[in-house]
């Protein structure tokens, strides 16, 4: 498989995933056949849509290309037709959301690197491709981006799987395919892993009373 089709296989993957995400967070919202399918939308084609204005492509992909939008509206249709029971549901999501973030960020770094990028930059849009839907239906949900909140880690999957998509590629008897394909499994499997065991980032008020315990305990008592 060439790098072009491997990067639409990957892309309509991701955008049919991330269709299904939005339209289960439309249904946690209780909104309508129109919300779902904005929602729905937004999250299946945000991220692609962002990468390709950063990379100057023109007019996006997901609005040239026909499959984008049909397949992001059947992602969509899954959550608005299938009600599914909550802890079923619990399962799938995350399995769904750690196969949308590894496809989506291995797909924005492959297509940098189609366009002569550096490593840091190719590893940033692969990154961003992969968390830009979820942000853009955060917002329209108006509630800030889970990504930028506490939880398990998320952007910093997409940034390991990016990294290892770019850093494979030109290994003797790697294939491109083959190095995407690790990515994926890794990403996969890390952000399970990370969401099983709760691994979180710091946050600043984390660092603030660790320093100061830490001042405190140097201090000599009075």
């Amino acid at each position: 498989m060439g790098t072009h089709a491997l990067i639409l296989t990957l892309d309509l993957l991701g955008v049919f995933a991330n269709g299904l995400l939005g339209g289960a967070a439309a249904r946690s919202r209780d909104l309508d056949l129109f919300g779902f399918a904005a929602i729905g939308l937004c999250s299946g084609l945000g991220g692609g849509i962002i990468r390709d204005i950063l990379l100057m492509h023109g007019t996006p992909v997901a609005l040239t290309n026909p499959a984008y939008i049909p397949t992001a509206l059947a992602g969509t249709a899954v959550a608005f037709v299938v009600q599914i029971e909550h802890k079923t549901w619990d399962r799938a999501f995350i399995l769904v959301d750690a196969a949308a973030l590894s496809l989506w960020a291995t797909a924005g770094a492959l297509k940098a690197m189609d366009d002569g990028l550096g490593w840091l930059p190719e590893v940033l849009i692969g990154t961003i491709t992969a968390i830009g839907g979820a942000v853009t239906r955060d917002v329209m949900l108006q509630r800030v981006p889970a990504v930028f909140t506490q939880g398990t880690l998320y952007a910093t999957v997409a940034i390991v799987v990016a990294a290892i998509q770019v850093s494979f590629i030109g290994i003797p008897g790697l294939s491109t395919g083959g190095a995407t394909a690790i990515a994926i499994a890794v990403g996969v499997v890390l952000r399970l892993i990370a969401y099983w065991r709760n691994w979180q980032l710091p946050r600043g008020l984390d660092w603030k009373i660790g320093q100061r315990a830490a001042a405190a305990q140097e201090s000599p008592g009075d």
